[in-house]
Parts: structure tokens; C-alpha cells; sequence
């Protein structure tokens, strides 16, 4: 069962990497790249690296939740508001791509293993908790403060005034050029009342 496990998680692990770049747009991405390292992160935990399973899922679902809030708050092109293309210089990423994947799979496939299994009967976790929050305290919780303050801040500033106006009045993006017509699709039951309240900017 535990072999099984580990590749439906590798399966959806490449599965959700792939969809990076084939969703249209950054939100999207951004989740699916952080369901790509949760389901990394559940491999960990089934290789008996629980500490790092769990600590890639905590990470990459905070951070993959401040980037998406913090690019539909700035981006020119609202992210996941507005479809854009999420590959660049196609033929340079798909060499990159294969280098890069070829690369780490040799470095896998040919490094030694380590010899010096942890004993059964050692806390790894337990001494690592013990570590932060002992001498370590400090600078664990500033850290978490810090993050927590960052998080706070942006759905804070995202949920007030849209960008473009009001959030909740169907606000448009401006035109492209001055007195153009609205960029991206228009919004659902909206009559673009954030474009008009700032045409002239």
C-alpha cells in the first residue's frame, strides 16, 4: 500500500507541475505548483521524513497563498482575472526543461546513498521541536509574527478599494491606450464603474 501510495503521489506530483503551464493564469499556476509540493511532501512522509513531508506542505501552501494575493493585488494583468500565456520562449524552457530534468535524474540515480540509517529509537522530531522552541524560540516566533503580519496585511489591502475601483462594482481595468477601451473581459453583471471613476489616471 505504502508503494502504491508513493506513486499516485509521484503521478500527481508531475501531473500538477505539467498543469504550471498549461493553466492561463498566475493564480492557477500557483496553486497548481503548490499541489505538486503537497503531494511532494506527502511522499516525504510516507519515506519516513515526516518533518520534512510536513514542513514542505506548511511552506509551500503559505507561500504559494501570498503570491497569489499579492499578484492579483499588483500585477498589471489582474492574475487569474485575465487569461494570459504562462510559457515564454517556448523552444529555450523545453531544452532547459530536458537539461534540468536530466540533470537532477542522473544526480539521483548516480549519488551514493547514505549509510548511517538515523537508529530506530531516535526523536528526530521531538529533539527538532525541542531545538525551536528552546534555544531557538526567538527567532521562530519572530519569524511566524513577521509571516503571519505579511499574510494579515495583503488581505487587508486586497479586500478594500480594487485596483481599478470598487472590488465589488464590476470594476475594468483601463485601456491600453487613453480613452481606449477597457483591457480583459468584462466582468459579469457589471458595468465597469472602476473604469469610469478612473479614466483619468
Amino acid at each position: 500500500m505504502t508503494d502504491l501510495a508513493v506513486a499516485l503521489l509521484a503521478a500527481f506530483a508531475v501531473w500538477t507541475g505539467w498543469r504550471v503551464f498549461r493553466v492561463d493564469s498566475m493564480v492557477r499556476a500557483s496553486f497548481s505548483l503548490m499541489l505538486s509540493f503537497v503531494a511532494v511532501g506527502g511522499i516525504g512522509v510516507l519515506l519516513s521524513a515526516p518533518y520534512i513531508g510536513v514542513a514542505t506542505v506548511f511552506m509551500m501552501a503559505v507561500e504559494m497563498m501570498v503570491m497569489a494575493i499579492f499578484m492579483v493585488m499588483f500585477m498589471m494583468n489582474p492574475a487569474g482575472l485575465n487569461p494570459m500565456m504562462m510559457v515564454h520562449q517556448h523552444r529555450l524552457s523545453i531544452g532547459a526543461g530536458l537539461v534540468a530534468f536530466i540533470g537532477l535524474g542522473a544526480a539521483v540515480l548516480l549519488s551514493p546513498l547514505p549509510r548511517d540509517p538515523v537508529p530506530e529509537e531516535a526523536q528526530v522530531v521531538a529533539q527538532l521541536g525541542h531545538e525551536l522552541l528552546g534555544p531557538s524560540m526567538l527567532i521562530f516566533e519572530t519569524a511566524g509574527v513577521t509571516l503571519l503580519a505579511t499574510m494579515v496585511g495583503a488581505v487587508i489591502l486586497s479586500s478594500r478599494q480594487g485596483r481599478y475601483g470598487a472590488a465589488d462594482e464590476g470594476a475594468r481595468p483601463p485601456g491600453l491606450t487613453e480613452g481606449g477601451e477597457p483591457a480583459g473581459r468584462r466582468p459579469e453583471g457589471g458595468g465597469g464603474h472602476g473604469h469610469h471613476h478612473h479614466g483619468g489616471h
